[in-house]
């Protein structure tokens, strides 16, 4: 891997760390305010709002500013907007509308910094799909460790020394990130497209998507897939506890299964790839993720319930390897925040669907029926997209990203790669 790669590896993994210690604070800082369930929603729903706002706008202008700037800027950033909390905290001043607004705020930042860390990596790694697929393994599993493992656990932990603790770590976090990702190595940036309006190029990036067959279903899969987990995710409590018996404690050691399980998947992704194909491993996946929900719903008790959501995160952590692996060696340079940020923004908009189908047919039904909806909306999906990520499409687009200017195998590629090539470690 290139050197390089070590600094921004370390920089999203302290990152994550402070991300899953924010994810725990926040929602706990903000009942210590108030016990109405509509007033802790809004905290929640603020932190999605980028991304349904300006997540397409976002790619468009990350494709215009140079992306190890736009990161470490972002970072720098989301550091000074924790200050305010933690000044409000120790004032004794917090609210609702003052977490509500942090909370979309390092949203609006992270829309910023994944979109153009997303766009740099094929960059950094010369567009080179088994690298991509390495590296996207190891940042995965990072994120994993760090947001999903460590960082709740540590910010409830640190919320009991004082409630500006966590927020202050986590600014802490991101300043430290800010100056890995400083040091990275400068990458050329892409060729800039004639000059055109910001909502025109924001068109262009989402048509792009829509119209490539296998783009569209490496964006269908997280939309639809998101519509299904939150389905889940909306009653999994009430599920958990009513109809298998877990307390708290054992609802915690659920969510960890489901964790570990997507950590063995994106270190297994690469593997899949390489043995099935990138496409006929992402049908897999699809599949392996249907079939453990519907488990999860048929579970007679806690352990079979435990081993379905790992074998779910295992799929789900092997997907979000090799889709945006794909997506990152097969997508011009000069489009890729804009097609990063119109699947992540399809995919977060799904989400506030799959929450209100799961509770609604909870209410209307029982509490196993969401479940159920979930695995066959999963494995319809699979069934969809199967053709339009199969081996065959993946491997023509491969060959023809390979072989267009800024490709691997371009011959100007490789003459700048000759005289510029990075330290390999």
């Amino acid at each position: 891997m290139p050197a390089g790669f070590g600094r921004l590896w370390t920089a999203q993994t302290v990152s994550s760390l402070g991300d899953g210690v924010s994810h725990a604070a926040l929602p706990l800082l903000a009942l210590t305010l108030t016990r109405d369930p509509m007033a802790l929603a809004v905290v929640t729903a603020a932190g999605t709002l980028p991304w349904l706002l300006f997540g397409v706008l976002g790619g468009a202008l990350v494709d215009r500013w140079d992306r190890r700037r736009t990161m470490w800027v972002m970072d720098a950033a989301r550091a000074v907007v924790l200050a305010i909390p933690v000044a409000a905290a120790a004032l004794d001043g917090l609210s609702i509308p003052l977490l509500a607004a942090v909370a979309f705020l390092l949203s609006l930042g992270g829309l910023f910094f994944d979109t153009a860390a997303t766009a740099y990596l094929p960059d950094l790694l010369g567009r080179d799909p088994a690298l991509l697929e390495r590296a996207n393994s190891r940042l995965r599993g990072a994120q994993t460790a760090m947001s999903g493992f460590a960082g709740p656990p540590a910010g409830s932990a640190l919320l009991v020394l004082g409630r500006a603790v966590p927020l202050l770590a986590d600014a802490v976090s991101f300043m430290l990130s800010a100056l890995l990702v400083r040091s990275l190595p400068a990458v050329p940036r892409p060729v800039p497209e004639i000059r055109e309006s910001l909502l025109r190029q924001a068109r262009a990036g989402a048509s792009y998507v829509f119209r490539d067959r296998l783009l569209l279903g490496l964006a269908l899969r997280p939309a639809v897939g998101n519509v299904a987990f939150l389905a889940v995710e909306t009653v999994l409590a009430l599920f958990a506890h009513d109809r298998l018996g877990i307390d708290t404690y054992g609802f915690g050691l659920l969510l960890a299964a489901e964790a570990a399980g997507g950590l063995l998947g994106a270190g297994i992704a690469s593997s899949l790839g390489r043995r099935l194909g990138t496409g006929t491993a992402l049908t897999c996946t699809a599949a392996v993720e249907g079939l453990a929900i519907l488990g999860l719903a048929a579970a007679p008790n806690p352990y079979v319930a435990g081993l379905a959501l790992a074998v779910c995160g295992a799929g789900m952590g092997a997907t979000m390897v090799l889709a945006p692996s794909l997506r990152q060696a097969i997508v011009p340079a000069h489009l890729m925040g804009r097609v990063a940020s119109t699947s992540r923004m399809l995919a977060m908009c799904a989400a506030p669907i799959g929450a209100f189908l799961g509770g609604w047919l909870a209410t209307t039904y029982d509490i196993r029926t969401p479940l159920y909806a979930a695995a066959v909306l999963l494995l319809a999906m699979t069934a969809v997209t199967a053709s339009m990520t199969s081996n065959r499409r993946v491997e023509a687009a491969l060959r023809a990203a390979a072989a267009a200017p800024g490709g691997p195998d371009h011959p100007a590629s490789k003459d700048a790669a000759q005289e510029s090539a990075p330290d390999m470690s």
